[in-house]
């Protein structure tokens, strides 16, 4: 179902967690080009449909623990049937039918295994119907903390508390539902500081009628939602999304939104005038507050799709993120970007050594920008390509300010632009 891309035993070779019904993976990166399943000793349990997953230290002892995201209660042998039995038309039943599962917490314990440490973090006792998960440190208080989507229920904010133990925040928050008052069907999340204000905001895709939601982190423990003030609701009302991606797709040194837009129900079309294929799209930051729907322009118009999950990286190493997006029934989609080359940028590699290897969870500003490190980003899906910034038509150096998860806090000063740079922590 879904993929979390880490290095979790710090040997400096990058490895997945595989999520699925029934059945997780496990797969350590021997370095040699191989990888081996060690689900089986590693101490973390198969057995419940995970949808998707993520890494990050959330006890800061230089170890990446992990997050599976559960969906719901489902066996072949207690499948149902959905649809119009008049019409003879079947299709996947409504979540809604369906039991939710709490989410699972592993942690680290550096040897090559992990305990399972969810009840004891105060997870079990908060059941979702998970979709994917987004972690940032959203109240500044060096700690990761984790936004979860779930499926026509509410959302979960699960703060951080630093004791082992974390706090479901959501609705007080304003995150667990949209300005509607009723959950959606929350599918895709990313949190990034899309207003350059310094905070992590949270963005999510859901279904046609639903719009895609966008939370404002307003630096005080609370969300407010941009939605509709910053043009995303008109644009989206009628698109279904699956992935989200906030980064900066044009080096302005604004954060735009990519979406991997479908519909659920490929049979939508026999009961609304909704297409189940749809193409993707490209929202842009103007850099006050309001988004412009850049698709058609992008290029993505007319590649209609089952699209789902999703991956941002500069897979040509011009500056320029390109993404690649899974389609359901037909070949992977790679898009490269062909936006001006004329604003420049720099993507920061770290490397930790009292932190964990990747740096997930590192903090990373240029000027008023910000980015967290983090590999979960967008739907079921992992991008591990560095932090990129975008820097407009700044061609002079830049200072980077890195705040490691162990507390650290490294500056380079004049750091040349148009480079991947690499920062090691000292």
């Amino acid at each position: 179902m879904g993929a979390a891309a880490a290095d979790f035993d710090n040997d400096g070779a990058v490895d997945l967690f595989v999520a699925g019904v029934r059945r997780n993976q496990l797969l350590r990166n021997r370095g040699d080009g191989r990888f081996e399943d060690v689900i089986g000793q590693s101490g973390i349990a198969s057995g419940e449909w995970a949808v998707a997953a993520g890494w990050f230290d959330y006890d800061n002892d230089g170890r990446l623990d992990l997050l599976v995201v559960n969906y719901v209660e489902w066996s072949v042998e207690a499948n149902r049937s959905c649809g119009d039995e008049a019409r003879a038309v079947q299709v996947f039943c409504d979540p809604r039918v369906f039991k939710g599962l709490p989410n699972r917490l592993y942690r680290n314990k550096g040897d090559g295994t992990f305990e399972d440490v969810s009840a004891k973090a105060g997870l079990l006792s908060h059941i979702g119907k998970g979709m994917s998960a987004a972690f940032g440190d959203f109240n500044h208080d060096g700690r990761l903390d984790v936004f979860i989507t779930n499926d026509t229920v509410p959302n979960f904010l699960f703060m951080n508390n630093g004791d082992g133990t974390f706090s479901e925040d959501a609705l007080l928050a304003g995150v667990s539902v949209s300005g509607s008052g009723r959950p959606i069907s929350s599918m895709g999340t990313d949190a990034q500081d899309y207003d350059n204000d310094g905070w992590p905001d949270i963005h999510l895709t859901a279904l046609a009628g639903e719009t895609f939601p966008l939370f404002r982190n307003d630096g005080h423990g609370a969300f407010i939602e941009e939605t509709q003030s910053s043009g995303l609701g008109r644009v989206t009302i009628k698109l279904s999304g699956w992935c989200s991606i906030v980064a900066d797709m044009n080096n302005d040194g604004w954060k735009d939104i990519f979406t991997a837009n479908s519909h659920v129900n490929a049979r939508i079309g026999d009961f609304q005038s909704i297409a189940f294929k749809q193409p993707n799209s490209l929202f842009l930051n103007d850099g006050r507050g309001h988004f412009s729907d850049a698709s058609d322009a992008a290029g993505f118009g007319a590649a209609v799709a089952a699209h789902r999950g999703c991956g941002v990286a500069d897979f040509d190493s011009d500056g320029r993120l390109d993404v690649v997006v899974l389609t359901l029934g037909s070949p992977a989609e790679l898009w490269q970007n062909k936006s001006s080359t004329a604003n420049h940028w720099l993507i920061v590699r770290l490397v930790g050594t009292k932190s964990n290897r990747d740096g997930i969870g590192a903090v990373v500003k240029i000027g008023n920008q910000v980015r967290t490190m983090t590999t979960a980003m967008g739907y079921a899906s992992s991008s591990h390509a560095g932090v990129h910034f975008g820097l407009g038509g700044s061609s002079g150096a830049v200072r980077v300010e890195v705040n490691w998860p162990s507390g650290k806090r490294q500056i380079v000063e004049d750091a040349g632009t148009n480079q991947v740079l690499v920062v090691t922590e000292r």
